[in-house]
């Protein structure tokens, strides 16, 4: 069962854009990739219960009306609810929501608390006001109960940012809950790799600098920066000068291929 690829849906709708670097993120992690809209899972065309790693990509899904994710969440809540539960619950899967695919996760509930058609966090304007598209330093928080870290815990990376709402924000009380139960995955980091809340480096101003957050068992993450685009080394803007050795996005997808072929 090992040798066997695991599948991956990637889920389309319109306004979606970074479809086809995940799917070929994953492709390169040893995973069999297949983009699917959402109006299939609906019509039960496509179903979830089909796929072990369910992932959410960036974009600007249904051009962002209203807020940025609400309404494809909306969709997937309303319409793939009983789906979502049961993919959910199993333990061999695994979801990944980045950048708009973020948002979506926190407007679904799946995280921080899983709790699927409730809203316990959100992810707000930037600080700046304006749309961000960098390259940025991430923190792999060491102690994360993510279970896709192997190997990259407490390392820096690189990787770029590409949004106009990606300021997480929670009451304090559900933000102490997030840091308490070591749900944040990713910060954003200055050049010496401290922790900042200071702009460009944190490019939105999210509280406690958080830029990905994992859910309670590990297996769902979300996070604004987008690794699918740095799975290749002439990805990163200054590959020929040598200074980057490896692509830092690819081993995530790594990780969760690995994770759900063993589970």
């Amino acid at each position: 069962m090992k040798n066997i690829k695991p599948k991956v849906v990637v889920l389309k709708a319109d306004g979606i854009n970074r479809d086809e670097e995940m799917a070929f993120a994953f492709e390169l992690a040893g995973a069999e990739s297949k983009i699917v809209h959402v109006n299939d899972l609906r019509s039960k065309k496509e179903k979830l219960s089909n796929f072990q790693i369910l992932g959410i990509p960036g974009g600007f899904a249904y051009g962002d009306d209203i807020v940025s994710g609400k309404i494809l969440a909306t969709e997937m809540v309303s319409f793939l609810s009983d789906e979502l539960k049961k993919f959910v619950q199993r333990k061999d899967t695994a979801i990944l929501g980045v950048c708009n695919g973020f948002q979506v996760l926190v407007r679904t509930g799946l995280v921080p608390f899983r709790n699927i058609g409730g809203m316990d966090a959100t992810l707000i304007n930037n600080d700046s006001g304006h749309f961000e598209c960098r390259w940025i330093k991430l923190k792999v928080e060491k102690n994360s109960k993510s279970k896709f870290l192997s190997g990259m815990e407490n390392k820096i990376i690189w990787c770029p940012v590409a949004h106009g709402e990606g300021k997480f924000f929670a009451e304090n009380s559900v933000l102490n809950k997030i840091e308490k139960d070591n749900l944040v995955v990713f910060r954003y980091v200055d050049e010496k790799g401290n922790v900042t809340q200071k702009y460009p480096n944190n490019p939105n101003g999210a509280l406690n600098a958080i830029a990905g957050i994992s859910d309670e068992t590990g297996r769902v993450l979300g996070l604004m920066p987008h690794p699918e685009c740095f799975v290749r080394i002439e990805q990163h803007p200054n590959w020929r000068r040598g200074n980057v050795k490896k692509p830092q996005g690819l081993p995530l997808f790594q990780n969760m291929v690995k994770f759900v072929k063993e589970a």
